[in-house]
């Protein structure tokens, strides 16, 4: 059987675990909104018409920021259509995905339902259609306290106290030709500036996101980010990243491996923001918001010009299967590998669409396969992440060349003590030995070991069947002699959680 072999030593860290990291997505688009998070007419909608059977669930996976409104949205949205009394409200074309917006679902909606979430709101402006002054009116209505026109509106609307926004998004993916208000670099560089350094006017501690490439393969890809940064590195605080994965071709050895190139796309951006840092002899260093990721079989979509301007349509509603939740395993652990940088995050998205929740109006809402290496993540990843350099055998693919059979992190909770493994297997045949060297941790015993795998990688869950893939616990995982072995099946996603004291 392969062997793989890893150190767990608290003297060797990459980072603190930022909350943020486990961030979603809840855009106006498809069902994510209408019929998911936002239902009135559903059985277990509460008073103010939000589903607290998806509510339950939001809680469970354990999300702790989402950005809204958008993504394509956002860049020709009108926030005021979306406050004020629902029968004033305008119905309007949605340009990015070919429906009609009812906006009975708006701001003051989203902020209500944030709290009762319990999820901190990351919020984006059009910088597409629009530009600095309709931004700075939406952060007068939403963080002002009262005494203006517009937080006095919001007052008005019922919401006495500022919502007050901490995050904010300049914009949406206006590097790509789809994006409704298209710019070059330097145009949107320009407007970015100036937006920001004006919000930054209003409240110096906001947090500022520039926009940075759509994907990794775009032609604009890092000189995109570079001449943004060099417009906009003394107002912001990030710069975004969003990158999609699906088995291309049906290659699943590569599709396998898509950690692979979200860690080569974080090295890189990285490396190009701290360029931007060095030409202008600055000492801050810019950090990175992974604010659009997910599994998306983007294959599989006809295109927004097959849309025919309903309200709500079904959009892009994957099914995941067991394969899929150990990608979506293994990219978290690249987040975290990557928690000296990247400080936010959010998979995209919440309800419905390419999304961890799904729901049937008027029905019951359940945990896709990708819901459980997400939720436990959120849960157990705290503290400090350590280095772990995993030495494994090698899984050859046609995108990404050798990449490693196991795909591992962990992290240490000096207050607990608890240290938290997480590991993939990214083979198809063989079952993988893995022993971890926990001589830093000589009285480390295995609290739980969670195993998600399945025979049929092919196996999903469903309403009929909600629970057909989940983790399991396995029995018997001990940590003897200053080590820990353990096999890992091929296709799988493992937690281990071990006491130290």
């Amino acid at each position: 059987m392969p062997t793989a072999r890893l150190t767990l030593d608290p003297a060797f860290r990459i980072g603190s675990v930022d909350r943020r990291l486990f961030g979603s997505f809840v855009e106006h688009m498809g069902r994510c909104v209408y019929t998911g998070v936002y239902e009135p007419d559903h059985p277990a909608a509460d008073e103010d018409g939000f589903r607290t059977d998806v509510l339950d669930l939001v809680r469970e996976l354990g999300v702790t920021v989402v950005r809204y409104p958008g993504g394509n949205f956002v860049s020709n949205y009108r926030w005021e259509d979306g406050v004020g009394p629902r029968e004033a409200r305008p119905r309007r074309l949605d340009l990015a995905w070919r429906s009609v917006e009812s906006n009975a679902f708006g701001l003051n909606e989203f902020m209500a339902w944030a709290g009762k979430a319990g999820v901190e709101p990351m919020m984006a402006v059009n910088l597409g259609t629009r530009g600095t002054a309709e931004a700075l009116d939406l952060l007068e209505y939403t963080n002002h306290p009262s005494g203006t026109t517009l937080s006095d509106l919001r007052r008005s609307h019922g919401v006495d106290k500022p919502h007050d926004v901490r995050m904010w998004c300049l914009g949406n993916e206006l590097d790509g030709p789809w994006q409704m208000g298209h710019k070059t670099a330097h145009e949107y560089g320009r407007i970015a500036a100036e937006t920001a350094r004006a919000m930054k006017r209003f409240d110096p501690s906001l947090q500022l996101v520039a926009c940075g490439s759509s994907n990794a393969h775009i032609d604009t890809f890092a000189s995109w980010e570079a001449t943004v940064l060099e417009h906009t590195y003394d107002f912001v605080d990030f710069v975004s990243l969003h990158a999609y994965y699906e088995p291309v071709g049906g290659d699943v050895d590569s599709f396998l491996a898509s950690a692979a190139g979200m860690d080569r796309m974080i090295t890189a951006v990285t490396a190009t923001a701290d360029h931007v840092g060095a030409k202008l002899r600055s000492d801050k260093r810019i950090k990175l918001s992974f604010d659009e990721w997910n599994v998306w079989y983007q294959s599989r979509f006809a295109g927004e010009h097959a849309l025919d301007w309903r309200p709500a349509p079904e959009l892009i509603e994957d099914v995941y299967d067991v394969t899929d939740a150990v990608v979506v395993g293994s990219l978290l652990i690249t987040l975290l590998r990557h928690a000296d940088r990247v400080g936010a995050a959010c998979q995209a998205q919440l309800a419905n669409v390419i999304a961890p929740i799904m729901t049937r109006p008027q029905g019951p809402a359940w945990r896709q396969t990708i819901f459980h290496p997400f939720a436990r993540t959120a849960r157990h990843a705290r503290g400090t992440v350590l280095r772990v350099e995993p030495d494994s055998p090698v899984v050859d693919t046609a995108r990404y060349g050798e990449v490693p059979a196991l795909w591992a992190t962990a992290t240490h909770d000096e207050e607990s003590g608890e240290v938290v493994l997480f590991a993939v297997h990214r083979g198809r045949g063989e079952p993988l030995t893995l022993t971890a060297d926990l001589r830093a941790f000589p009285a480390a015993r295995v609290r739980e070991h969670l195993l998600l795998h399945d025979a049929d990688t092919t196996a999903a869950n469903t309403a009929e069947q909600p629970d057909r893939v989940r983790p399991r616990p396995v029995a018997g995982t001990r940590a003897d002699g200053g080590a820990l072995t353990v096999e890992l099946p091929p296709v799988s996603w493992t937690m281990i959680r071990l006491a130290t004291r």
